[in-house]
């Protein structure tokens, strides 16, 4: 009886060894920069200041109507302000802020995903000046055909953690209402194709 079992369990183990597991279908959409848009908005006591940055490039590999993982780069040489100041738009690119002959890109790349309530909790690495943090935020993604698109709720990030320090509080105590913040927000519509 024992031998009969034995052998029972044997032949299960070898069976079972012959069958393939389902293999994950990931499937690679290629970001469209021209559709896609970064929208950022600073903040100083006398006011606001908002713009866009284009995408250079990027990926979403999504799986069963998913994100499962992506990566997209920023040409910092392109960002823009809303009203046209080339003045601002200097000043941006310049060493004050995101010196951009020295680091002419920033990235993202997606390490997790957590989905609840019809939305997607995106969390990664943001790469700003060579410096990396770890960022979530929430994003509605809409597959239609071979087009995914990712849109974003508005997201903080903290220029101060990229050692971006002109007029920043966190560098500076004397500034009294000469301030600009340390958070700024960030919107993202990122349009891809298979």
């Amino acid at each position: 009886m024992k031998k009969t079992g034995i052998l029972v369990l044997a032949v299960a183990f070898v069976t079972m060894s012959f069958v393939k597991p389902t293999a994950m279908v990931v499937e690679t959409y290629k970001v469209d920069s021209a559709s896609s848009t970064l929208t950022w908005k600073g903040y100083k006591p006398t006011g606001s200041h908002t713009g866009t940055i284009l995408l250079q490039s990027g990926t979403i590999e999504m799986h069963d109507n998913k994100i499962k993982s992506g990566s997209f780069v920023a040409d910092m040489s392109s960002i823009k302000d809303a009203d046209g100041s080339e003045k601002l738009e200097g000043h941006l690119k310049s060493a004050d802020f995101f010196e951009i002959e020295v680091f002419p890109i920033s990235k993202f790349e997606v390490t997790k995903t957590h989905h609840m309530d019809g939305k997607t909790h995106v969390t990664g690495n943001l790469t700003i000046k060579d410096i990396t943090k770890v960022i979530t935020f929430e994003a509605a993604v809409v597959v239609a055909g071979n087009t995914v698109t990712l849109t974003s709720e508005t997201f903080q990030v903290n220029r101060a953690d990229y050692n971006i320090k002109y007029k920043s509080q966190s560098f500076f105590n004397d500034l009294k209402e000469k301030f600009i913040n340390d958070e700024f927000d960030l919107q993202v519509t990122i349009v891809a194709n298979k």
